[in-house]
């Protein structure tokens, strides 16, 4: 017996915020831990750091993707013929 997929339905409007959001919020993760591991390395109290510097890389990540994203796809992307 296979497990209910888990789906959310929203409007297509939210899809550049909702991705931006999930990409700031996976690589502020990713690069706060390697910054800790490599300053400092795994010491006591790594975790209580991490979460901290995780915050904060997340409160800068979230609005500099989504500005980002903004430019590359209005700016970079429109011009560029794919076939």
């Amino acid at each position: 017996m296979s497990s209910p997929t888990f789906r959310i339905r929203t409007r297509r409007k939210y899809y550049r915020l909702i991705f931006t959001g999930l990409m700031a919020l996976m690589m502020s993760l990713i690069i706060s831990a390697a910054l800790l591991l490599i300053k400092v390395g795994f010491v006591d109290g790594f975790f209580t750091e991490l979460l901290h510097s995780w915050a904060l890389g997340f409160v800068v990540a979230w609005p500099s993707a989504y500005g980002c994203a903004y430019v590359v796809q209005e700016h970079v992307l429109s011009r560029i013929e794919f076939y």
